[in-house]
């Protein structure tokens, strides 16, 4: 299941390590550039070491991690958190994230009371 030696593809260990959903996520995320291995942007393929710097661009934040073990299937969330170290700032505050007021489906066009209220929530 896990080997502490050689080498793995960076798309196979950033999903195997539950940084990303599937590993298709992952695979697009080094193709836009999102992936960085040691400073470098990488293609899916690039074999990563242990010891290696990854850092993930991925929902919003940036997620920097040392690779401290190099595992080939995904694993459990206990396992996972014992393959990498992460060195990611710590997410935003829930507060500091604006909630997006969405309408009921169904519910037709806005009011001129409700367009007023909208504007007033997007203006603070």
């Amino acid at each position: 299941m896990a080997s502490d030696e050689g080498t793995v593809r960076v798309d196979s260990w950033i999903w195997a390590v539950r940084l990303t959903k599937t590993r298709s996520l992952a695979a697009s995320a080094c193709r836009a550039g999102h992936v960085r291995v040691n400073g470098e942007r990488v293609k899916p393929a690039h074999a990563v070491r242990s010891g290696d710097e990854v850092r993930l661009y991925h929902v919003g934040r940036e997620r920097i991690v040392v690779v401290s073990r190099i595992v080939r299937k995904r694993v459990g969330a206990a396992v996972a958190a014992e393959c990498f170290v992460d060195n990611s700032p710590p997410p935003p505050p829930r507060e500091e994230v604006a909630a997006v007021p969405q309408r009921d489906r169904g519910a037709g066009r806005p009011t001129k009371r409700d367009r007023r209220e909208l504007e007033r929530l997007h203006n603070r």
